[in-house]
């Protein structure tokens, strides 16, 4: 039995105004992605690796990801579907021989080794764990005219983010389950929890970041320069004001 990351890579730039998947934007002169498969090579906890990606994507990710840096934990990419729900579906069948799925965002290429293993250790112990952080801002419930309704207690909340990991057994059935009485969720926790099953949160990152924006980008080269101690490259790719070309 095995530690499978199953990587989540099929979003679109939509929201970073750019004409390719966001997640083959650089930085440091390498796409978003290779960060994010490199967190889950480099950890000794990892067996494999399986990207769920957008049809149309799969040759250029093969080309300018496989081929060119040469990662040994992939094992397969899967074709994602509609919704991310059912990318993640798709992906869930796919997985052989597994005993703890890590479900990441393709997305969020600073996610940690140590968040990885603690998510292994916790998945282990009680079938279901995602990691996260506190907010560090007061959040209020609006109504429908823009008014405060309350003020949440900011020490019960907690931001989730991703790898979410699970007993592989759980998950897949839960998903099924899902599937057969067409309920729709937002991540993988809350399909969980609908069927009767705690989700154990421990502690993530502030840097585990999920670029989405523009003004990610920005971000995401303050991070890598600080963690990986590199000397950004002025990319030409993007500019803040502007739409993104490739």
């Amino acid at each position: 039995m095995k530690n499978t990351a199953l990587i989540m890579a099929g979003g679109s730039g939509t929201r970073m105004k750019a004409n390719i998947n966001k997640q083959f934007l650089l930085l440091d002169e390498k796409p978003i992605l290779y960060y994010t498969i490199k967190a889950f090579e480099d950890n000794e906890l990892v067996d494999d690796i399986v990207l769920v990606l957008s049809e149309t994507d799969i040759d250029y990710f093969k080309e300018n990801i496989i081929e060119k840096y040469s990662f040994k934990k992939i094992k397969k990419t899967v074709n994602g579907g509609e919704t991310r729900q059912e990318s993640v579906f798709n992906g869930l069948k796919e997985l052989d021989h597994c005993d703890v799925v890590l479900i990441h965002d393709g997305a969020r290429p600073f996610v940690s080794g140590e968040v990885i293993s603690q998510g292994i250790k916790f998945a282990k112990l009680y079938g279901a764990a995602a990691c996260g952080v506190k907010p560090k801002d007061t959040i209020k419930i609006m109504n429908n005219f823009n008014m405060s309704e309350t003020t949440l207690e900011r020490e019960k909340l907690f931001l989730v983010q991703t790898p979410q990991c699970f007993k592989y057994e759980l998950i897949s059935n839960c998903h099924k389950k899902a599937l057969e009485e067409n309920f729709k969720a937002t991540d993988d926790t809350m399909i969980v929890e609908t069927y009767y099953h705690n989700v154990y949160l421990y502690e993530g990152s502030y840097n585990n970041i999920k670029i989405t924006t523009p003004e990610d980008l920005y971000i995401g080269e303050k991070l890598l320069r600080n963690i990986c101690n590199i000397d950004i490259k002025k990319q030409p790719q993007y500019n803040k004001n502007t739409k993104v070309n490739i």
